[in-house]
């Protein structure tokens, strides 16, 4: 069976965010929360579900920067002060198992090839199905119900 890579986003883009005023946060486009519950805060640095009481930033992010009809952006939680991605290799985390998730399919040249639905606790299962067929490059998982990106996923 194919091994398969999760990797959170890159801190270094958001650094700059950390430690901002709100004002100085909404004049980016961007927003402070704080999470006022175990889940529905999913950070996407450290792949997490951000513990009450955590700040978060809500800023764009664009995840598909090729030059395709697919070129898009989203909305994503960053983990203020977050600075070491989650990179993991055969393993699904958490904050992707516990929610619907959306997983698209791309080819070497960014065209989505298919895409698929499920409980995150089938991911496993879809991602070997999909990273399995010649013409897949890569996954992207959303979360299903609000749409935003969740993280890329390729062969290991």
């Amino acid at each position: 069976m194919m091994d398969f890579r999760i990797q959170g986003l890159s801190p270094e883009p958001f650094l700059p965010l950390y430690g901002l005023s709100d004002e100085e946060l909404a004049n980016r486009s961007a927003k402070r929360y704080v999470a006022s519950a175990k889940a529905g805060f999913p950070d996407r640095i450290e792949m997490r579900d951000a513990e009450p009481g955590e700040r978060l930033i809500l800023v764009n992010y664009v995840h598909q920067p090729a030059d395709t009809p697919y070129r898009a952006s989203h909305a994503v939680f960053v983990l203020e002060g977050a600075k070491k991605r989650y990179d993991a290799v055969n393993e699904v985390p958490e904050v992707l198992l516990r929610r619907l998730i959306s997983i698209r399919a791309f080819d070497l040249n960014h065209w989505m090839v298919e895409g698929d639905v499920c409980d995150g606790r089938e991911l496993d299962a879809i991602i070997h199905k999909l990273l399995a067929k010649p013409e897949v490059a890569y996954l992207h998982a959303h979360y299903a119900k609000p749409g935003c990106y969740a993280a890329r996923i390729e062969r290991a």
